[in-house]
């Protein structure tokens, strides 16, 4: 079963959160700590990364399933967050198991497949050097001088096991199945529950034309935007993602 975390009071529909590629749970701290004055947070730590389980598999089929074990376990239905993979886990996961979900929050992705391959940033990571990291500062200047993002070595850094001198990513099993990750399966099927795509006005991620498509698979979409965020909408403007997540998963009816 994947690693998880929960904080807040056991009330009200628990929800669960399900991070990007090179994330973790730890990612969602402050998010989930603010969103938990309500109610139960769950995040996790999707395979191959942070301290869950590593598998050579990592298609959304099995994302799914592992999400679906966590509520098993832990008693659903339970409202659901999940940005980019996580995003796409969390859909594939409706499509395939609706029972476990109340409402659903797709952050910054659509159920399409996408060309932009993720790849630079494994062999980044694995041209650092650890033997010569003590702080994660060390790996932060090694990325910065292969061309990464200021912003995204801080963010990539965070699954970075200093004193183990190891990444909390599986980066061959990532490689080996980056065409999957960036793409969407062949799903079966219609989720008619309410389900919010919530996208970053400086993105490109969910484009109108792939409305059709998102509409197609999820009869009860609703779109919004967080003008000021791209991509990592919840790091870019975290207090407008909170307050947007809060207010629709708090609507009235299901």
């Amino acid at each position: 079963m994947l690693t998880y975390s929960q904080i807040g009071p056991a009330m009200g529909a628990p929800l669960l959160i399900a991070h990007g590629l090179y994330g973790s749970g730890r990612n969602w701290g402050v998010i989930a700590k603010r969103l938990a004055d309500t109610r139960r947070v769950i995040t996790v730590d999707m395979r191959n990364h942070g301290h869950s389980f590593w598998s050579d598999d990592h298609g959304y089929a099995d994302m799914a399933t592992d999400l679906a074990q966590v509520i098993d376990h832990l008693g659903g239905p339970m409202d659901v967050v999940g940005h980019s993979m996580g995003g796409k886990a969390a859909m594939v996961l409706a499509l395939t198991r609706p029972d476990t979900l109340r409402r659903l929050v797709i952050g910054d992705i659509a159920p399409v497949p996408y060309q932009h391959s993720q790849m630079q940033f494994i062999e980044a990571m694995r041209a650092v050097d650890l033997d010569m990291v003590t702080r994660r500062s060390d790996a932060n200047d090694q990325l910065a001088d292969q061309g990464i993002d200021p912003a995204l070595c801080s963010f990539l850094t965070q699954s970075l096991d200093v004193p183990e001198k190891k990444w909390r990513l599986n980066l061959d099993a990532l490689a080996d199945n980056m065409d999957a990750i960036i793409g969407f399966p062949e799903v079966e099927g219609q989720h008619g529950g309410p389900t919010l795509f919530l996208s970053g006005g400086q993105s490109d991620y969910v484009a109108r034309r792939y409305r059709a498509t998102i509409q197609s698979l999820f009869s009860n979409a609703r779109f919004a935007k967080i003008s000021k965020a791209g991509h990592w909408l919840h790091a870019d403007d975290p207090r407008a993602f909170e307050g947007t997540v809060r207010a629709y998963l708090d609507a009235d009816g299901v």
